[in-house]
């Protein structure tokens, strides 16, 4: 790392570091969501919109799972690298970010296969609406087949943020975005001499907004990242880099799966309740993403910090990046709580759904963000035992919000509302409920982590 950086991470006061580094995070992840939104409302605007709006539903779990694991894969990459270049060894952080694009073509690789021939069955498990199933298989597997970009965007992305470029990957983030949103009327509708093409041209605005942000971020990458060297030499396999990246990044990945798991299993879940809880539940998911993602920006930015502080023993800065960490997730929480309940009904207007649809999306946004300020405390808390290489209470806490408190709950609402579907706003009550408890055993847990591992220092 220049010596500039290194001094930024070593020495500037963690709160203002904290919000140089998290807010450009900030806004790339929430620039993320907000084209998910965006898709979806384009979508939702064309004929047979609704029906529409449920493919991208059932697609949306492989989509998150093709994420969780390129962001899983550079979380490990991330706090190696951070670490590495506190402990001042450009060799070692050379040789993680030169695996860390081999893994990337791995992934690439398994997620292509998938796309040819995955796809239909997985589908099949969601519906047996024909209209559905087909423009579901035919979304997935365009974003399948050309997962490269995302892919390699986020394990770029990861590079240039454990090196201090957040304003690069931002920049990077914010340009995909913005072809995704300009591509997406052109090609779903046919504008400017381009075919309609629907939800297969929701998907290619897609895969081709992921391409522009993983172009850039390899170009700064390339050109402004001095940390590292990039010698092809770097990219050939080493099990013992690849065991260290995974040993930190596999409960990251399959704290990110668990997203695309419950997801799926709640589509499950819920379809045979009624299929209109399916696409309010799939377009609030994708609405508070907008909340949570802002979250998640926060919690990569804690964990290079806090990464960085281990590495030197400074305990002060370690407590530092938890404490303004924490405080600034909760912050944002709390606004995205207000901002959902007050904006509830516009925000459902902007989609073509029917009256019982967007009656049932309105009751999930008012019910469901109660449990916001809650799920931010187990977010930042994540963030820090992924820098504290503590990933098992990182992946219980995933378990816990997005699995044993979620799953059984909502099974259990769906059959008491079966009879009567005018109750069916319930069901909502399953995720305040996991996330209250969820908070108490991360802050559980945080507290063992700080006798464990840092009180000793």
């Amino acid at each position: 790392m220049e010596q500039k950086s290194v001094e930024k991470m070593g020495k500037a006061p963690i709160k203002k570091l904290m919000l140089s580094m998290g807010l450009p995070v900030i806004i790339s992840m929430m620039l993320q969501a907000l084209y998910n939104i965006v898709d979806s409302a384009f979508v939702s605007n064309m004929e047979g919109g609704e029906s529409a709006l449920n493919a991208l539903t059932l697609a949306f779990p492989v989509q998150m799972l093709v994420v969780a694991i390129g962001v899983g894969t550079g979380v490990g990459v991330n706090v190696m690298l951070a670490k590495n270049l506190g402990q001042q060894d450009r060799e070692q952080a050379s040789m993680v970010s030169g695996n860390a694009v081999f893994l990337g073509i791995v992934i690439t690789l398994v997620f292509i296969l998938f796309g040819f021939f995955g796809v239909r069955p997985y589908i099949a498990t969601q519906t047996a609406n024909p209209v559905i199933y087909d423009m579901a298989v035919k979304y997935l597997r365009i974003c399948c087949t050309c997962s490269a970009g995302i892919v390699f965007f986020n394990i770029f992305e990861k590079l240039l943020q454990a090196t201090g470029l957040t304003v690069n990957s931002t920049i990077a983030q914010i340009s995909g975005a913005v072809v995704n949103i300009v591509l997406d009327p052109v090609m779903i509708y046919g504008l400017l001499g381009c075919p309609a093409m629907g939800v297969a041209g929701a998907a290619y605005a897609t895969v081709i907004g992921q391409v522009a942000s993983f172009l850039i971020a390899l170009f700064f990458h390339f050109k402004l990242n001095k940390s590292v060297d990039k010698s092809l030499k770097y990219i050939r396999p080493q099990a013992k880099i690849i065991k260290g990246i995974y040993a930190i990044g596999v409960p990251a990945i399959i704290a990110q799966a668990l997203m695309s798991f419950m997801t799926y299993s709640i589509n499950i879940i819920l379809v045979h309740a009624d299929e209109a809880l399916v696409t309010a539940y799939g377009l609030y998911y994708k609405i508070q993403q907008f909340i949570l993602f802002a979250a998640f920006g926060l919690r990569d930015t804690i964990t290079p910090i806090v990464s960085f502080s281990y590495g030197m023993r400074n305990k002060k800065r370690i407590m530092d990046g938890i404490k303004y960490g924490v405080l600034y997730t909760l912050i944002i929480m709390a606004a995205g709580t207000i901002a959902l309940e007050l904006s509830a009904n516009p925000l459902c207007s902007v989609f073509k759904l029917s009256g019982t649809t967007e009656s049932l999306c309105i009751s999930a946004i008012r019910i469901i963000s109660i449990g916001f300020v809650f799920a931010g405390i187990s977010i930042a808390l994540q963030g820090v035992f992924q820098a504290l290489n503590c990933g098992i209470s990182s992946l219980v806490i995933s378990l816990c919000r997005q699995l044993l408190f979620v799953l059984p709950v909502a099974w259990a609402f769906t059959r008491l509302i079966a009879a009567d579907l005018g109750n069916a706003w319930t069901v909502w009550l399953t995720f305040p409920i996991a996330e209250i408890v969820t908070g108490a055993i991360a802050t559980g847990l945080m507290l063992k982590t700080y006798k464990k591992k840092i009180k000793q220092i």
